[in-house]
């Protein structure tokens, strides 16, 4: 009896132990998003008690910089491509003639777009005033600026404050420019034409026309429709890169991966819904303060060579035949944009745009981590690219006379210091180096001939 009821006891005490052993289970699997919550709600607190909500609002997995210049692409009724990763701060919207063109009216803390697409804080009227000159800066990315710190700092704007500084200069301090008119005696000519030349004295303006990822046919299409109509006085192309980096099958760039999404829809589905998955996770400060200050992506060296995200080794090609059309296609659109100029009476300076194995030998700050990422064959295959580019361009030059050429390498490499944030695009101080270099091309053009003494009388010695 006794046996009995011990072991009755022990059985009932092992099943209430049991019941008290699974009920905390149920809690922690209950509080798990309680937990979740509680420390989603304590990092927007820290965020905001820190003053950095914008900053991680902007946050998406890579560095800063890279997010506010990575492309959002929009179709022609202006909807995001369900698909594409839509991240990008600077939307593009497809079009049937220039494969896609900005967005006018946006601006974030590192660009502003007017409302014609240009890079500028200013419209630009199609009714030129009659006291402006008009220099249009086109290319792709690195003509852009893109990774500038702000739209001052990019080459377009730095030769428009030159330009206009060179006018400020002139009219506070005549005595220090050559006259209007040269004097009569010999030693006072002498002296006057020592003196600098004065520029015609008006307002001069650099738009910057240059759109992300353009190659040389995008660059026709845009010069065309878009350029032409705003009565430029001088255009200013630089490119090339893109054109070796795009197959010879397609005249420009589009949209990138649009029919090959649109033609597989699994593909498309898959790809989609990656997005929104994506989208899901970064609504979360605990996630993405954990990605942004333990992980420390911003401080990650990243190449961004739009339009597309594949890698530029992935897009440059070794097959010789490949290449040669390649280069044909780009010698074939600055014939096209040389003619078209050259029909206005427009000057027109092109350059290759400089990149980063051009430092080779000596290579600063970042800049040998940048060509350690692209690889050892990469050096060769831009110098065998390069040297085939720069030969289209010295035979379009001899072609049309109103043409002149720029060698922006040498440029860059007297640089000081840092030049290169990635494969192509330059820092705030290389932009003004180019920007130096083309005021001193351009300015050529811009000089007042003074006039010969016509006087009727000998003015006293």
């Amino acid at each position: 009896m006794f046996f009995r009821s011990s072991r009755k006891s022990s059985w009932s005490s092992r099943s209430l132990y049991q019941k008290k052993k699974a009920l905390p289970k149920r809690w922690i699997f209950l509080s798990i998003p309680l937990v979740l919550l509680g420390l989603e709600l304590f990092a927007r607190l820290a965020v905001g008690a820190a003053g950095k909500t914008a900053e991680l609002d902007a946050f998406r997995g890579e560095p800063l910089n890279i997010t506010a210049y990575r492309l959002k692409f929009l179709d022609q009724q202006g909807r995001p491509f369900a698909g594409l990763p839509d991240h990008g701060q600077l939307t593009v919207k497809r079009s049937p003639m220039l494969g896609y063109r900005l967005m006018g009216n946006q601006q974030n803390p590192a660009w502003k777009i007017n409302e014609q697409g240009f890079r500028a804080d200013q419209a630009v009227s199609l009714d030129k005033p009659r006291d402006e000159v008009r220099i249009f800066l086109l290319g792709g990315s690195a003509a852009f600026g893109q990774l500038s710190s702000n739209n001052q700092s990019t080459i377009a704007a730095q030769l428009e404050t030159r330009l206009n500084q060179q006018v400020a200069a002139q009219k506070s301090a005549p005595n220090k420019f050559r006259p209007d008119t040269l004097p009569y005696f010999a030693d006072e000519l002498e002296k006057a034409l020592k003196l600098p030349p004065r520029i015609r004295e008006t307002r001069y303006r650099v738009i910057n026309a240059a759109v992300p990822g353009y190659a040389s046919g995008n660059e026709l299409a845009q010069l065309a429709f878009e350029v032409l109509p705003y009565k430029p006085d001088a255009i200013v192309l630089m490119n090339g890169y893109s054109d070796l980096l795009l197959p010879s099958a397609n005249e420009g760039v589009d949209v990138p991966e649009v029919e090959s999404l649109m033609a597989s829809a699994p593909r498309h589905l898959i790809a989609s819904w990656g997005n929104h998955l994506d989208n899901f996770f970064h609504q979360f400060y605990l996630v993405k303060s954990v990605q942004y200050w333990v992980f420390r992506p911003q401080t990650a060296l990243k190449q961004l060579i739009p339009p597309t995200e594949a890698p530029v080794q992935d897009r440059l090609t070794t097959d010789t035949k490949e290449l040669d059309q390649r280069t044909t296609r780009y010698r074939q659109n600055l014939q096209q944009v040389s003619r078209l100029v050259s029909a206005s009476k427009i000057p027109l300076f092109i350059a290759l745009q400089p990149e980063v194995s051009s430092r080779a030998a000596k290579p600063a700050g970042r800049e040998k981590e940048i060509l350690d990422q692209l690889g050892a064959r990469y050096p060769e295959q831009i110098k065998t690219g390069y040297t085939k580019l720069q030969s289209a361009i010295e035979q379009v030059k001899r072609e049309t006379p109103n043409t002149a050429t720029l060698n922006l390498t040498e440029t860059v490499n007297t640089a000081q210091g840092e030049v290169f944030q990635d494969a192509i695009h330059l820092t705030d101080s290389a932009n003004s180096a180019i920007a130096n270099r083309l005021y001193d091309a351009i300015v050529p053009r811009l000089h007042v001939q003074p006039k010969p003494y016509t006087g009727g009388n000998v003015p006293p010695s």
